[in-house]
């Protein structure tokens, strides 16, 4: 194991920095062809908290001034990675390990999604054992002798007629998935801005604004049909699902409205019934 400090024009130094004490699982890149493609991997992977890298023979060397550029903000992440020689070397401390593929593979395996791979993986971490995640170079992928030492494949269901996954994709997707296994996920929300939902009372005085001044314009007619029109009219106000700062938009607009027709129409009355 070659291990890697500050990446400093070109150069190892000894200031070691520490990764997080999240309970998380290792993420080994695969012979990597270029540095770019770790950097965007080390932000992918830290945009979801992740942050234990390990390289295994990089084309171009370690380390590499690319992919600390790439990184933007993720360069700690190369700081602390790990840089080895083999798959062996690089999952040796690891009970449990994924591989990455889009390829049918001639090999026995469990194949599982990304989701399900996220989740298994929380599972065995959370009962003391140590989970690695392999992802291959970019031309290729991994070979079947890296294959054959995972426990299990995770197979993303991509389009079989182009099924490459850059290797920072790969990453990033399942990274976001271990993310969602570690935090509550809320599947929508509304960010109120500076407000509040308004409140029932609220809405019926809105209501019964328009409806007055509907009534004053003569909106509802024929007289027949005026009671189901306020009625559709009051569903549609309990459909809305407004704010406070919009019900005193909504008051605003309509008084706004009557305040110019009431100056508007002077002239033009005095204007027709003039001999």
């Amino acid at each position: 194991m070659i291990p890697t400090g500050r990446v400093e024009q070109g150069r190892i130094s000894g200031d070691f920095a520490r990764p997080t004490d999240t309970p998380q699982p290792v993420f080994i890149l695969v012979r990597p062809q270029m540095g770019e493609n770790i950097g965007a991997a080390a932000r992918a992977m830290w945009n979801f908290g992740l942050d234990r890298m390990r390289i295994v023979a990089p084309r171009d060397g370690w380390p590499n001034q690319k992919a600390v550029v790439m990184a933007s903000g993720a360069g700690r992440l190369l700081d602390e990675a790990g840089v080895f020689d083999s798959v062996a070397d690089a999952a040796g401390d690891c009970t449990y390990v994924f591989a990455t593929t889009a390829r049918q593979r001639d090999l026995t395996k469990t194949v599982m999604s990304p989701e399900h791979a996220m989740q298994i993986a929380r599972d065995r971490i959370a009962g003391g054992q140590k989970v690695a995640v392999l992802f291959g170079p970019e031309r290729a992928g991994l070979e079947n002798d890296d294959i054959a030492r995972a426990d299990a494949l995770i197979s993303v269901p991509v389009n079989p007629e182009f099924p490459s996954l850059n290797l920072a994709q790969c990453v990033l997707l399942t990274g976001y998935e271990w993310r969602r296994h570690a935090v509550d996920v809320t599947p929508q929300s509304v960010e109120l801005a500076g407000t509040d939902w308004a409140p029932v009372i609220e809405i019926e005085k809105l209501a019964e604004h328009y409806e007055n001044r509907l009534e004053e314009a003569g909106f509802f007619f024929p007289q027949d049909k005026a009671a189901s029109m306020k009625i559709n009219l009051r569903n549609l106000w309990a459909r809305m699902a407004l704010t406070r700062a919009d019900v005193q938009m909504l008051h605003g607009i309509l008084r706004q409205m009557v305040r110019w027709k009431e100056r508007g129409s002077e002239p033009l009355e005095a204007a027709l019934t003039a001999p």
